[in-house]
């Protein structure tokens, strides 16, 4: 009788063995889903613009590069109005609201309310662009954080209404751009801009310099 209660004992420590290694085995399981799950399904790399020289750095990081041509890029967008700036300004501020802080949003609202109060938008076009010669440099773009920055816009403006000049002026613009990622599927550069960091300056440019990056 011993000897069977002997094999007894070792099937049923046998068993709980199997029962203790199961469980860590489903434990182990929830935990590697869990993590597969809570991983992110996309992720935004920002590669500087010449890849001959090579690359390190962090995935989150953003190269100074892509900040100024995302904020050139959604700048660019919203101030140009080819056919009606009384319609194509409403809607350029509604399309691009998602790469927009709601400050910026407000500060732009306001701005269409002013000019429109004044006569400014209805039936004039315009036309902006990037000064000849005046495009990404080294101190184009000021890094304030790892998620923010300002970026320094030189830009040539035309403006006409019923096809007469109204408007040909330079202006810098101090952008100010935040690391925003609220919403990658309307906004999958993972950046907003959050209007001005500073005055926009009006400025005088030689013409030698224009008729140079124009030829």
């Amino acid at each position: 009788m011993s000897r069977f209660r002997h094999a007894l004992s070792a099937r049923d420590a046998h068993i709980t063995t199997l029962r203790l290694v199961i469980l860590v085995l489903a434990l182990l399981c929830a935990g590697l889903w869990w993590g597969w799950k809570s991983a992110p399904e996309n992720l935004t790399i920002h590669n500087p613009p010449d890849l001959r020289s090579g690359s390190t750095r962090a995935w989150w990081e953003v190269d100074p590069s892509s900040v100024y041509a995302f904020g050139f890029y959604v700048w660019q967008q919203i101030n140009r109005w080819p056919a009606d700036g009384q319609a194509d300004y409403r809607r350029n501020l509604r399309a691009y609201s998602p790469f927009l802080t709601p400050s910026c949003q407000r500060y732009l609202a306001k701005d269409y309310e002013d000019r429109d109060r004044r006569q400014e938008l209805s039936g004039r076009v315009r036309g902006i662009y990037e000064i000849p010669g005046r495009g990404y440099r080294a101190d184009s773009v000021e890094i304030l954080s790892r998620d923010a920055w300002v970026v320094t816009l030189d830009m040539a403006i035309d403006e006409q209404y019923a096809g007469t000049p109204v408007r040909d002026l330079f202006i810098r613009y101090p952008l100010r751009v935040v690391k925003a990622d609220v919403d990658p599927q309307r906004n999958p550069w993972g950046l907003q801009v959050d209007c001005f960091d500073g005055i926009p300056q009006r400025l005088s440019v030689p013409d030698a310099e224009k008729q140079g990056g124009s030829s």
